[in-house]
């Protein structure tokens, strides 16, 4: 029986396919427009001057995944100690902190790995997501179906942001003036207005299950603004004759 042809193909040399990956991949323009980006930048950019030698991004982005870990805890045990909501407001600092610091260190001293740096920080902030999520849903203070709805709308942003980045070459870090810290900033002050009790309106409402209701309409309206002018956008940069 014949060989298929491929037995004759002469067979691709590792290294030089590892250099032609590194060739084509480009980072790609990041889009930051949040209400607070430019005062954090420069808080970023201060802090990464200023962090110990012996810090690297890894390091940060570990600290930044397990503080996410640890407030979707703290959500959950919140539960039956309502202090924990103040842990949670700790623990989202210290998530802003590894999760924003990481990146910055990195271009600061010059040490990028943007493969590597991208998929890890990207891939952890889903299961952190989840976490978050998981321990909302465990807490009491918002239905479960509120905090699934949350997540569904936050992965589906990711998934529409990352083909943005590969199709077009622009990586959306904020929608609408809001990015991961206003987001943690409005959590955190949630966290404060639970301590003086979860219901609003006379009681009747559960105050995260409003602001969530708020949060899943609006990713909504982002979801579908953004997707179709990403459509519009590459239909015409492709049209055919």
């Amino acid at each position: 029986m014949a060989s298929p042809l491929i037995d004759f193909c002469e067979p691709a040399n590792p290294a030089v396919l590892k250099e032609v990956q590194k060739a084509s991949f480009q980072n790609a323009n990041r889009i930051q427009r949040s209400f607070l980006a430019r005062a954090e930048k420069r808080t970023l950019v201060w802090l990464a001057e200023r962090t110990p030698a012996f810090m690297n991004s890894d390091h940060l982005t570990i600290l930044g995944f397990a503080a996410q870990l640890m407030a979707g805890a703290s959500y959950a045990l919140a539960r039956y100690d309502h202090l924990w909501l103040l842990a949670g407001i700790g623990f989202l600092a210290l998530n802003w902190l590894g999760d924003s610091l990481d990146g910055t260190l990195a271009r600061v001293r010059q040490r990028q790995r943007p493969r590597y740096g991208f998929y890890v920080d990207h891939i952890l902030d889903s299961f952190g997501s989840l976490a978050l999520m998981g321990g909302l849903a465990l807490s009491g203070f918002v239905n479960p179906w509120i905090a699934a709805g949350m997540l569904v709308g936050f992965l589906l942003l990711s998934i529409q942001s990352y083909l943005a980045t590969y199709t077009l070459g622009e990586f959306r870090m904020s929608f609408w003036s809001f990015g991961p810290t206003e987001i943690r900033i409005l959590l955190a002050l949630g966290n404060l207005a639970l301590l003086h009790g979860p219901r609003v309106l006379h009681g009747k409402y559960l105050l995260f299950d409003i602001g969530g209701a708020i949060a899943i309409g609006g990713m909504a309206l982002m979801l579908v603004f953004f997707t179709a002018r990403n459509i519009h956008r590459l239909y015409h940069e492709e049209k055919l004759a």
